[in-house]
């Protein structure tokens, strides 16, 4: 009897240092808040300390926009009738000067884009796809008629297909 009533001592005993699931699951929960707030602390007080100077490093160098006259041509019809495109177009320069330097250029512009434009399916329209190769290809044409100014980007301010 002593030696079932020592087991019992030592089976309470054993029963009391191990510890619960819910008393396992709170103390894990404590753990990742204490590494979550580390965490932010560090994040927090590593950032740097002159915000501005940060931003200005991030800043886009500034553009110039020359807006182009609304156009409208006739696109190449495969028997289907006649169809139109009306279009208006900006272009994005890097300087003033350039937009001073384009301007005796644009009669230049204004035809390299309805010969190109004239040449045109409605099926070469559709589309993503067709609306970004459009894009590169005026692009690449105002630059060869401008050359040797640039053009930055082509800028869509009205595209419609009738």
């Amino acid at each position: 009897m002593a030696a079932e009533a020592e087991i019992e001592d030592g089976a309470d005993a054993a029963a009391k240092r191990k510890p619960s699931k819910k008393l396992l699951i709170i103390g894990a929960a404590a753990v990742l808040v204490v590494a979550a707030g580390g965490a932010s602390f560090f994040l927090f007080f590593s950032a740097p300390k002159d915000l501005a100077s940060e931003m200005r490093l991030a800043e886009v160098p500034e553009t110039f926009i020359f807006n182009l006259p609304s156009m409208t041509v006739n696109l190449n019809s495969d028997g289907e009738g006649e169809q139109f495109m009306k279009l208006t177009i900006a272009l994005e320069v890097a300087n003033e000067e350039m937009m001073i330097e384009i301007q005796p250029r644009m009669a230049k512009v204004v035809d390299a884009f309805q010969v190109y434009l004239r040449e045109l399916r409605r099926s070469d329209l559709e589309g993503s796809a067709g609306i970004y190769r459009l894009k590169e290809e005026l692009r690449r044409r105002v630059n060869v008629a401008i050359f040797p100014a640039q053009v930055e980007s082509i800028l869509f301010k009205e595209i419609l297909v009738q």
